[in-house]
């Protein structure tokens, strides 16, 4: 469980469409704008994340090679997601705050939801993440349903913390040096892990 923990986190971290989308809303209607659009984000979520742990847990139950054949997917994904992090570190991008005026508490949340409701990326990333984690012989669906309630636990708790952040640090958050430095570590922690899962299938 903790090694899960540990590797969401670091997953929950990596900046992606939803990131660029509350750190937006949070400079330019304040900290209340950021909330509601993590919220949001954090039910588009568990949206794919129920989906998933549904349609893994029927596929897990019928077939062991499609276990295995998950587990090498998912490695491969983590691997892709790694590459694709230090190539961008080098151009991180900067989202600046822009004049606007107050919008419905529903909009932001509406937004959040959409961005990651809507995002084939996030469902690709929990059918083939939770299966990493999950033991096909001891109750697939209620594993694959803990680890995504563990996982939204983990995007709320981490986008609260970048809020408040931004919220204190804006200015300094958008340097591209500054941006570049988390999506480099971000990158290597994802190869490591990845590594990690390899050895472990091999045992």
């Amino acid at each position: 469980m903790w090694t899960f923990v540990a590797a969401a986190l670091v997953l929950v971290m990596i900046p992606g469409p939803d990131q660029a989308l509350i750190t937006r809303n949070a400079l330019v209607g304040g900290r209340r704008a950021g909330l509601l659009t993590m919220l949001g984000g954090a039910s588009g979520i568990s949206v794919h994340a129920s989906a998933a742990s549904l349609g893994v847990s029927a596929l897990l139950l019928a077939s062991a090679t499609a276990f295995t054949v998950l587990k090498i997917a998912g490695t491969a994904y983590l691997i892709w997601m790694a590459v694709q992090t230090l190539r961008t570190a080098r151009r991180a991008a900067t989202e600046g705050a822009e004049p606007g005026r107050q919008r419905s508490a529903l909009r932001y949340v509406r937004q959040g939801f959409l961005s990651n409701s809507l995002n084939p990326k996030v469902a690709l990333f929990f059918v083939t993440f939770l299966p990493q984690f999950m033991d096909p012989h001891s109750g697939p669906l209620r594993q694959g349903l803990v680890l995504s309630g563990v996982f939204a636990v983990l995007y709320v708790s981490w986008f609260s913390l970048y809020v408040l952040t931004v919220d204190l640090f804006g200015a300094l958050l958008r340097r591209p040096r500054v941006r570049a430095g988390i999506q480099r570590v971000t990158g290597l922690l994802l190869l490591g892990f990845a590594v990690r899962l390899v050895m472990e299938s091999t045992q």
